[in-house]
């Protein structure tokens, strides 16, 4: 899979902008803060339906417009044709409005009006940015958001079980808070009668998403290892942990959903009284981790800057052999990497990336781009995009 042409109307900086792209490396070059990463973020966007950069889509309209517009023609399949063409080629054409503080619209091939969610999975992409030294050094969040993109990118109709298991804890915590606000005040306590309806809501969403994080935890633990054996040489065993709020136990007696739900809802038994004191959901996937080891130590903490970096390259690189295992190679974003990486890392993640179908890398200076990774140029400066 690979993005054929890309079209930005009032994205970021830009106006507007048309960006042929063919297979292979491409690299857009130019000075820091001229729009390099806005053209590569707006791809990120199409397949994830955010940004690696921002929680709130405000930032990605340009300054005095409403909305903004991005489209892409993405080519899905297809090798040489009989006719010099591509043969079982198929070409879709994404169109995503972004509209601050309303609903987002989304078209497939101008003519269907569907939900945004439903793009998930046309296009995907996996970004290696310096934003990624959070996934080592960062609050278990960032960790959590890099497993259910993932989930979501290997399977879009997660997306859906997501979103539920956002809109029930919300309404969860809501009546929790309520209960708190109401006890600290010494009025009557909040009517708590739903409590168990929404608790058994939690726990049948949570479980699904719980169980779709342990499945890929297990899968990438053997390509993590990999990956970074390849990054530094001797410099593991790595080793991926997944820390759930409901208890080691738990976790380790539970095999299937139905019996991850039991534990929850067990977990949510005991948890109670502390919640409704606390106003707040204490137990569930939004409160779990992903414990990363370097050795037998914790990589938070413990890994030096070099480590930490290598760490975050082997999820990326683990997550895109995971992609292509599944039949379709994503799109590779390189955001400015290499000025972060010392010659050794940058030469052994360029060589192992450089045959992907479609390699996307945004640099300050063309020395910043290595050998392996030569190809097509774009220049990027004061708004405008010129291929060399």
């Amino acid at each position: 899979m690979h993005v054929a042409h890309l079209s930005l109307a009032d994205f970021r900086s830009y106006a507007r902008a048309e960006v042929p792209l063919d297979p292979g490396v491409t690299a857009f070059v130019g000075p820091n803060g001229q729009g390099k990463t806005n053209l590569v973020e707006a791809v990120g966007y199409l397949a994830t339906l955010g940004s690696h950069r921002v929680a709130a889509d405000a930032p990605l309209v340009r300054m005095g417009a409403e909305r903004a517009v991005v489209r892409a023609q993405v080519v899905h399949g297809g090798g040489p044709g009989p006719h010099g063409g591509a043969e079982g080629e198929r070409r879709q054409l994404l169109e995503l409005e972004i509209n601050p503080g309303r609903a987002n619209r989304a078209r497939i091939n101008r003519s269907s009006q569907v939900r945004p969610r439903d793009l998930l999975g046309i296009v995907r992409s996996v970004l290696f940015a310096p934003e990624d030294l959070a996934l080592v050094k960062g609050d278990p969040g960032e960790r959590r958001r890099f497993l259910d993109e993932l989930i979501t990118a290997r399977a879009p109709r997660l997306a859906g079980v997501r979103s539920d298991f956002d809109r029930v804890l919300k309404q969860r915590n809501t009546l929790l808070k309520t209960a708190a606000l109401a006890r600290r005040h010494g009025g009557k306590g909040a009517d708590l009668s739903t409590l168990d309806v929404w608790d058994q809501h939690l726990a049948a969403v949570g479980a699904e998403l719980l169980a779709h994080r342990l499945d890929l935890v297990a899968a990438m633990q053997p390509l993590v290892d990999k990956a970074y054996e390849q990054l530094a040489p001797g410099g593991g065993p790595v080793g991926l942990d997944y820390r759930g709020s409901i208890g080691d136990e738990a976790m380790a007696g539970a095999s299937g959903r139905e019996q991850l739900r039991e534990r929850l809802l067990e977990a949510l038994t005991r948890a109670r009284r502390q919640e409704i004191e606390r106003g707040v959901t204490l137990v569930g996937p939004h409160r779990d981790d992903l414990l990363l080891k370097l050795g037998p130590m914790p990589a938070k903490g413990y890994a030096s800057h070099g480590e930490s970096w290598s760490y975050a390259l082997a999820l990326r690189l683990a997550s895109y052999e995971l992609l292509c295992a599944d039949g379709d190679e994503p799109v590779l974003v390189l955001d400015d990497v290499f000025a972060e990486l010392d010659a050794r890392r940058r030469e052994r993640l360029a060589e192992l990336v450089a045959g992907g179908e479609q390699v996307l890398v945004t640099a300050a200076v063309d020395d910043d781009v290595p050998g392996a990774l030569r190809g097509a140029r774009f220049a990027v400066e004061n708004g405008t995009v010129v291929r060399q």
